[in-house]
């Protein structure tokens, strides 16, 4: 183990092709490469990740995405397509992790260092939940970083979460009863990486079209990233 954390660190990457915004598009190709290989080849950069594992929707739709993750060796398993609370909770177990990175594979730039650094914030200790995936309260770019959380707060969430809104984005509940957490987020180190201007996740055809003419490539760090975005006129 890198940090002072005991137990096993597990990212869950929540994916599916059902999207309404952008159908099928976990499997949309993105510079050759489906978009959930960006994201799982790109986690498995991170040094203080234990194990990844996608948990995608238990619909005939979806088989399509489990196969390919199969086909591909990389661990998946289909749970709950409205209740995703559920659906993390069952990976956490299946995966016996102590504590969770919830990744979501609308973001396929993804940066194995920027995980990295939020596990080491987290392992810090003082908090409840962690997260640099937005720039809110933070200086992030959208879409480099994850969020954190001990899969024990994760079970007691889904207790205690009733509402559909709370199911379907599972760490909504923690932002709706946000005083009765500790959460914390932090800047990046690098002035460079101070953009939170830029948004680099993909929930419409807009985005992806952004993104696939981008000069990018699977393997880029954030720097290399920031310098295609910036290189590109809109």
């Amino acid at each position: 183990m890198h940090t002072a954390l005991k137990g096993k660190i597990v990212a869950i990457v929540q994916a599916r092709l059902g999207s309404s915004r952008l159908p099928l598009k976990s499997l949309l190709s993105l510079r050759d490469l489906p978009v959930i290989d960006w994201v799982t080849q790109r986690l498995a950069r991170s040094r203080l990740l234990d194990q990844v594992i996608v948990a995608v929707p238990d619909t005939p739709l979806d088989e399509v995405l489990l196969q390919h993750l199969r086909r591909r060796g990389v661990a998946s398993m289909a749970g709950s397509e409205n209740d995703v609370l559920d659906r993390f909770c069952t990976a956490a177990k299946a995966t016996q992790a102590s504590y969770v990175v919830r990744v979501c594979a609308d973001n396929p730039l993804i940066w194995g260092e920027a995980v990295d650094r939020l596990i080491e914030r987290y392992a810090e200790g003082g908090c409840d939940y962690a997260y640099n995936h937005i720039p809110r309260g933070n200086r992030w770019p959208d879409g480099l970083g994850a969020e954190m959380l001990s899969a024990g707060l994760l079970a007691d969430i889904a207790l205690k979460a009733k509402a559909p809104s709370q199911r379907e984005h599972c760490l909504n509940y923690i932002w709706d009863n946000a005083a009765d957490f500790s959460i914390r987020t932090f800047d990046p180190e690098e002035s460079w990486l101070c953009r939170p201007d830029l948004r680099l996740d993909m929930d419409s055809p807009e985005d992806f079209r952004k993104l696939a003419l981008l000069p990018l490539a699977p393997g880029m760090d954030a720097r290399a990233i920031i310098k295609a975005c910036d290189g590109v006129a809109e």
